[in-house]
């Protein structure tokens, strides 16, 4: 079985009134590459005439950005003009490439009405010959988003990206990257191959996963090994697990606030190109 060489619980991290848990990067783990960031929304309940979540227009580059949202909506826009409102459920995956604005807000409904919010929003690294291909957007409803279920069906897998038991993603993506959202019954089991050469992105949203032995408690991302393909995973309660899995790209990464680039001179061009409008406007 792979080994698990250490956990790391999520640090919090709130912003204003959204809770906010971040279990990538934190002071024990910078990266599991490719996956780079991991901010974690919620659970909360917000009150009618609220005002949302706080992420007004604002510049990427070099990477990508997966958002999950499991409580609330969504309401995205950005400078290549792409507008959705995704709901409980859904998924959207932005690729920022060369460079885009964008913003994630929620939508007028969900401000004046209020009700339960939790969204997770994870980066991907983009691989330095794609860094500065064309940016795209796209959204899912969660009746649109691949479905694996056991046989029991007291499991079932949103597969995302890549492939899970047979099941293909739904999303087309740039690489190589699975992306799954499993949800466990109580007293449920399964047995998962990953390919000893892909690093792991396995982070429990909620409830508690024992893994090949050891207990991963809600809040926790598991840093494994590379000593074997085969994850056993047993749950005693419901549970929610955020699971990736890809090979590395063992570039050099440099972080500049928004954007993830190979250098900090390519940081720089990308402060240069985002202040001269290089990465569109916003109306």
């Amino acid at each position: 079985m792979r080994n698990i060489k250490k956990l790391h619980k999520a640090e919090y991290r709130p912003m204003g009134d959204l809770k906010t848990w971040s279990p990538l990067p934190t002071r024990t783990l910078q990266m599991i590459d490719p996956f780079i960031f991991l901010n974690h929304h919620g659970p909360q309940v917000y009150p009618p005439n609220n005002n949302g979540l706080p992420f007004g227009p604002h510049p990427h580059r070099g990477m990508e950005t997966v958002t999950f949202i499991l409580d609330g909506d969504i309401a995205h826009k950005d400078s290549d003009g792409h507008y959705s409102v995704i709901e409980s459920g859904g998924v959207q995956w932005m690729t920022a490439g060369r460079g885009l604005l964008h913003s994630e807000i929620s939508s007028d409904e969900f401000k004046e009405e209020g009700g339960p919010l939790e969204i997770l929003q994870l980066w991907v690294n983009l691989p330095k010959r794609l860094k500065m291909m064309q940016p795209h957007y796209r959204g899912l409803q969660e009746d649109q988003i691949s479905i694996w279920k056991n046989e029991e069906e007291t499991i079932k897998a949103q597969v995302v990206s890549g492939n899970f038991k047979g099941i293909r993603g739904a999303f087309d993506t740039p690489t190589s990257v699975n992306l799954s959202l499993v949800h466990f019954d109580k007293d449920s089991k399964i047995q998962l191959e990953i390919p000893k050469s892909d690093n792991i992105f396995f982070y429990v949203i909620k409830g508690e996963l024992e893994v090949n032995e050891i207990n991963v408690p809600e809040l926790h991302l598991a840093e494994f090994s590379k000593n074997d393909e085969k994850l056993n995973i047993i749950t005693k309660e419901k549970s929610i697990l955020l699971l990736g899995h890809a090979e590395p790209f063992e570039e050099k990464v440099v972080f500049g606030g928004p954007f993830v680039m190979n250098s900090e001179e390519e940081i720089q061009q990308a402060y240069e190109d985002y202040r001269s409008g290089k990465m569109g406007s916003w109306e």
